[in-house]
């Protein structure tokens, strides 16, 4: 199963259907979310931030829902109002893009603001994080996307942030970023980004460098890229979604342009955002016209529409089965469990500000290799400091576990200190491999050359 997911800039809450069905399910109320606002975290409740002025209560703030409640179970108010959110795919971290320029980063389970840092000279627009979750790509109004390395930034491996904290600085767009999405690869992958100077930029990640730049007839408020990569769509102002080629030149006579090979014609209005389902064909886009529409990419057909509330839509996700209550994840957990322990899947109010403990060793960041009795929490990954506090808990219940917990820890600090090692190992490896094979052309064009 696989849902819908919409919301809209006005107060118009947040609407679901069922994609294959088409059915309507639950309505949540109390949403009014900026662009790229709207995130699901590890398929538990859903998470947006909320428009400034949209409401006394709510004015950028952020909230939380339950997949079986329609009023907001959560609400957290950063210190500063927060625009983009964004969630890895268990759960862990969310971070958000504030209007300072600022890039927040909060561990879910404990609620604990682990990493604030001045991203961008003006407002964030859109954060998304690299499909290997190493990397965070951020853009904002200041016509920049950057990349972000989460070892860097938790200072894994001992350094210290260094005058220029990012992995990469893209400069070329000229206005403001509008959308940003990251291709497989890891630290190989691709980098699109989407303007309001109508054009899209295929950026290398390993190389830093421009790969293409695509010039659209209007303004691009989102894309998407093509599973297999070879294509990506972008929902533009002039109600079209476009089809950019990424491995091939379209022919110069083309009526949209180069490299432009197709569009999609159905919205009455400005296309504001794209998700493409697990299957790889179907394209969901929303729109300012109020609907959500269903493509199928190999006909270039539209095969459902959705009707949303009122208003326009400016956010669309696609959520894989998604765990509709609490009371079915403690269904499935050990009966010593506490039932206040349900809480934690929903997840805490975000603090507004970083514990003074937080620079050191005992917040940086530690996976928790769940046992199968453990298996209702779903991968997720604590820091130190929440394994910390269980292990002082157990110990004023005078329970024997905490014993065992504290070696568990203990196991676990090592298999990560390892797990990071080969990682850079692999990184390495792929730096090595990377310059040989500059090195092969470089030494084929000069044989080239030499025969000339």
């Amino acid at each position: 199963m696989e849902v819908v997911v919409a919301s809209s800039s006005v107060d118009a809450g947040i609407s679901c259907w069922d994609l294959h069905s088409g059915a309507e399910q639950l309505r949540y109320r109390g949403c009014s979310s900026p662009p790229h606002g709207l995130t699901c975290v590890a398929r538990r409740f859903l998470a947006s931030s909320q428009l400034r002025g949209s409401s006394s209560s709510s004015s950028g703030g952020v909230f939380y829902w339950s997949w079986n409640k329609t009023q907001p179970e959560v609400k957290s108010f950063p210190v500063e109002p927060i625009n983009p959110l964004a969630c890895n795919s268990d759960g862990t971290y969310i971070v958000g893009g504030g209007a300072s320029g600022d890039i927040y980063l909060w561990e879910v389970a404990s609620g604990q603001l682990l990493k604030q840092w001045h991203g961008h000279y003006r407002s964030v627009t859109c954060l998304v994080f690299s499909d290997d979750e190493s990397f965070v790509i951020s853009g904002a109004e200041d016509g920049c996307v950057r990349v972000w390395s989460l070892c860097r930034l938790f200072d894994i491996m001992g350094d210290t942030m260094s005058s220029q904290p990012y992995e990469n600085s893209f400069t070329e767009h000229t206005l403001k970023v509008t959308d940003v999405v990251c291709g497989y690869g890891g630290c190989n992958a691709i980098i699109i980004s989407a303007s309001e100077d109508r054009t899209c930029k295929v950026w290398s990640l390993p190389k830093g460098n421009l790969l293409r730049n695509v010039v659209f007839p209007s303004i691009i408020y989102s894309i998407a890229l093509d599973p297999g990569e070879n294509v990506f769509y972008a929902g533009c102002s002039d109600s079209k979604i476009y089809i950019a080629a990424l491995n091939a030149v379209s022919a110069t006579s083309s009526s949209y342009g180069l490299h432009i090979i197709g569009a999609l014609a159905d919205h009455s209005k400005a296309v504001t955002c794209l998700a493409f389902s697990n299957n790889g064909i179907s394209l969901v886009s929303g729109s300012e016209d109020g609907t959500v529409r269903v493509w199928d990419t190999k006909l270039n057909n539209v095969v459902r529409i959705f009707k949303y509330a009122k208003g326009p839509v400016n956010n669309v996700i696609i959520v894989r089965q998604p765990i509709r209550s609490n009371a079915q994840l403690l269904q499935s957990a050990p009966a010593s469990v506490p039932r206040r322990q349900s809480s934690l899947l929903l997840a805490p109010p975000l603090n507004k500000y970083v514990d003074s403990e937080d620079e050191n060793l005992h917040n940086k960041p530690v996976k928790v290799l769940l046992t199968p009795s453990d298996e209702y929490l779903d991968g997720r990954c604590l820091s130190f400091s929440v394994m910390t506090s269980q292990i002082k808990e157990l110990q004023h219940q005078g329970s024997a576990a905490a014993t065992e917990m504290e070696l568990e820890r203990l196991r676990l600090d090592c298999k990560r200190s390892m797990q990071m090692t080969e990682k850079w190992k692999k990184m390495y490896q792929s730096i090595v491999d990377l310059s040989l094979d500059d090195l092969l052309d470089a030494a084929h064009s000069r044989d080239a050359t030499e025969k000339l």
